[in-house]
């Protein structure tokens, strides 16, 4: 739907808390800047909160602020419908409400997206109007954008990213100050970095629904949270991280898109795994986020910065409102959800990377031997292998070569068999290599 000239864009915004003050505060500060760079100014139509009497850090006219939604986005003098709520519901009935009165829609919704994308996805075109969704992954990283026009034109093999702040801020400190995962928690949550319950963050949610957005990108194929490996960083221990960085590696929660060797399938995972202090994402520190693409013509390409945050991930949204505006004075659209290749996602059995494995074993003679015969039984072949200790305190560490993960996890769960193991200690993947 073209826009009148001359009539200010109007704004209607749904969801008044961290992110969405900023966005106010934005659209006030940046008033004269954003209507020459759109060629019309912003107005805010409204605000739809759930407690209105609740104070917040970025006043607004309280005539603006309305609990009714749904009669907001569907206001006719509304142009962009901005929602940074959260959630499935209501989101997404205020949002196919919204595109079903021809309002162009700005989301931070990585849940929704990954979820139910493939509704929203049609009702945009169905309705020819646009969604932008670039703060829904990697906080204030242009990273959305370019992989759906700037690589358009290119075939991506890879995405391997640190696409988590609190996570990676755990990890970092756990890294570099040799804190246990309980002691980095508290004092993520003490700064503002992790949530009272960090459930999504901690246990791999959020990063999974942020690794489909970025897989069904990259492979023009629908990807929704469910079709994602995910594993959290709960279970990561200190003497893990210390081990890592005697080797020369560190731990990060990284989400993997790759596509299979013949190209008809891919892989989209979410775990923790030793990288090289070498690689690029292994200097991303604290609550950054970092996403590696590597594309068959533009080669490996890096995106990286603050990955969360009220300020930048409002200047996403921002962003994302003034190509909205931008199309909306033209009277056209952006692009549309790409699923042409539908190629299938392969079961997590057959991704294929290296493994570290640490085994507390009975300190005795041929204890090596049996533990080895136990890797060769599933063609798990051992690259490296060490003792460390003695006696009762000895444990073998050994690295793999590449092996699919359904013959690492019979070998493992062959191991626990074994009566001169004592314990499986820790069963870590090793990513990244091959970019160090």
């Amino acid at each position: 739907m073209k826009q009148t000239a001359g009539r200010p864009l109007k704004v209607a915004l749904l969801g008044y808390g961290v992110v969405g003050s900023q966005v106010i505060r934005l659209m006030r500060e940046q008033a004269a800047d954003l209507a020459a760079r759109i060629g019309a100014p912003l107005e805010l139509a409204g605000v739809a909160v759930r407690r209105p009497g609740r104070v917040r850090s970025v006043e607004v006219d309280p005539s603006l602020i309305t609990t009714d939604a749904e009669a907001l986005v569907t206001r006719e003098d509304v142009d962009i419908v901005v929602e940074v709520i959260g959630g499935i519901e209501p989101a997404r009935s205020l949002i196919l409400a919204a595109m079903n009165s021809g309002k162009s829609v700005v989301t931070a919704n990585k849940a929704l997206l990954a979820e139910d994308g493939a509704t929203i996805h049609a009702a945009a075109r169905d309705n020819t109007v646009d969604l932008y969704f670039e703060a829904a992954v990697a906080g204030a990283i242009p990273l959305i954008r370019p992989m759906r026009e700037s690589l358009a034109g290119d075939h991506v093999h890879r995405v391997l990213g640190i696409v988590n702040g609190t996570t990676n801020y755990i990890l970092d400190k756990m890294d570099s100050s040799g804190a246990s995962f309980s002691e980095a928690l508290e004092e993520a949550q003490a700064l503002g970095y992790a949530e009272a319950d960090p459930t999504a963050d901690v246990e791999g949610f959020d990063a999974a629904a942020k690794a489909a957005i970025l897989a069904g990108i990259a492979f023009h194929s629908r990807v929704t949270a469910a079709d994602v490996h995910r594993e959290g960083i709960t279970e990561i221990t200190a003497a893990d991280v210390a081990g890592a960085k005697e080797m020369g590696y560190v731990i990060k929660l990284l989400a993997i898109c790759a596509r299979s060797e013949d190209g008809r399938s891919f892989g989209v995972r979410v775990h923790p795994a030793m990288i090289p202090r070498t690689h690029p994402l292994a200097g991303v520190r604290e609550a950054y986020n970092a996403v590696f693409v590597e594309a068959e013509s533009a080669g490996r390409l890096m995106f990286y910065g603050a990955g969360a945050g009220g300020a930048p991930t409002a200047s996403a949204v921002l962003g994302d409102i003034v190509a909205v505006a931008r199309n909306r004075l033209a009277g056209t659209c952006g692009p549309e959800e790409s699923t042409y290749a539908d190629l299938t996602v392969h079961p997590m059995g057959e991704t294929v990377t290296r493994y570290h494995v640490s085994l507390d074993v009975a300190d005795k003679p041929g204890v090596l031997a049996r533990v080895a015969e136990m890797f060769a039984k599933q063609d798990v072949s051992i690259q490296t292998v060490r003792q460390e200790g003695l006696g009762a305190d000895a444990q073998l560490v050994l690295v793999t070569h590449r092996a699919s993960d359904a013959a690492l996890s019979a070998t493992i769960e062959g191991l626990r068999e074994l009566d001169i193991v004592r314990d499986v200690v820790s069963v870590m993947r090793v990513e990244g290599e091959d970019a160090s």
